[in-house]
């Protein structure tokens, strides 16, 4: 048996019919960008989200970006932020000529370790990112709680984990601004690049909505420097068929991730957790193993694809190691050295699951050997 680390084709042909049907629909309209399919879906994704305000744009970075830029994050400021995440994460920091101070992250979340935070506020101090990594949502009430003693702002990266909730509210509804990417192999993916920033703030709505094209006004002015992000109307009409079921498709990664967990409880590798505050949408599925490099190869021979995000923290890489700010990260460095992505997608059978896994349950120790 081979099974693929994610199958797109398959996503696609879940939905094949009313995929086709609603980008023919769009072709023949003759209306392309920031159309009627737009407005629908920004309105579908608020309610969704239960915010009140929800801003289409052209990418998950984008999103970070604008979102940074419409709550007023601007040049010295100081963004504290997980060093375990895709560089878009501190690139749209950088883009408004901010410095991204990295915090460690939680052994067990993979996200910003908020016992570390406080530790790295300075009078620059501006906002906290928190990443909901793989798909497990921050300890947003614990990061609440340090924002409001300080004064500071949140903005939360959601690029993987639509859909997800804390203490019952959804992602992207807790921070004064979510950003969200629709990039293929989110949760909830489109057929090509895609975004959006959710917000209960109007006037932040308002920024978003000029920033995201060319600065633009109501009344038509140029008020202020804007930039090109626009999700077209085919992106917006394919998602609002995917936002359809998007419960359905992230209960179905719950379901497997639940397999996996009972299929690898007994072996060295460390799964998964999931506080009780917290509704995960597995995004990903890490493991954490001490050997990765011989269990990825031997996985590989078996015909199962894997993936590793990410192989380094954001301080490691060329570029980021001089610009920004960070202490020691031993934890985030230890994980980004032993985790490893096994195959999670919604369309994948229960068979291909036992494969993955009792693979690797034969390849790995019994949890507790030597």
């Amino acid at each position: 048996m081979k099974v693929p680390f994610i199958d797109l084709r398959r996503s696609y042909q879940a939905h094949a019919s009313a995929l086709d049907a609603c980008i023919h629909e769009v072709a023949q309209s003759g209306a392309y960008v920031l159309g009627t399919n737009v407005a629908a879906f920004e309105q579908a994704v608020a309610e969704y989200l239960g915010v009140s305000h929800a801003v289409a744009v052209g990418s998950g970075t984008d999103a970070l970006h604008l979102a940074l830029s419409a709550v007023g994050i601007g040049a010295g400021d100081e963004v504290v932020t997980s060093p375990f995440t895709f560089a878009a994460t501190a690139e749209a920091i950088k883009y408004l000529g901010a410095v991204p101070v990295l915090v460690d992250v939680d052994r067990e979340s993979f996200n910003i370790d908020p016992n570390q935070i406080e530790d790295a506020i300075t009078a620059r101090t501006r906002a906290i990112l928190p990443v909901h990594m793989f798909g497990l949502p921050a300890d947003m009430a614990a990061i609440a709680s340090i924002a409001d003693r300080h004064g500071l702002l949140v903005v939360e990266d959601c690029a993987q984990s639509f859909g997800a909730t804390f203490e019952g509210r959804r992602v992207g509804g807790i921070g004064n601004a979510g950003a969200h990417s629709f990039y293929p192999t989110k949760t909830m993916g489109g057929l090509g690049d895609g975004g959006l920033v959710s917000t209960n703030d109007a006037a932040v709505d308002g920024r978003l909505r000029e920033l995201r094209n060319h600065g633009i006004g109501p009344a038509g002015e140029h008020v202020r420097l804007g930039y090109n992000s626009r999700l077209d109307e085919i992106q917006a009409a394919v998602l609002r068929v995917k936002l359809e079921y998007i419960e359905q498709s992230n209960g179905q990664r719950r379901h497997i991730a639940s397999r996996y967990n009972s299929l690898l409880a007994d072996t060295a590798a460390k799964t998964p957790t999931s506080p009780p505050a917290a509704q995960h949408v597995y995004g990903y599925y890490t493991i954490v193993v001490d050997d990765r490099a011989a269990l990825r190869s031997q996985l590989d021979e078996a015909g199962i694809g894997t993936a590793i995000y990410y192989p380094k923290p954001l301080h490691k890489h060329q570029y980021f190691g001089d610009s920004v700010a960070f202490d020691a990260l031993p934890v985030a460095e230890d994980l980004a050295s032993r985790c490893l992505s096994l195959p999670i997608f919604p369309e994948m059978t229960d068979e291909e699951v036992d494969y993955v896994a009792t693979t690797i349950a034969a390849l790995l120790p019994q949890a507790g050997s030597p």
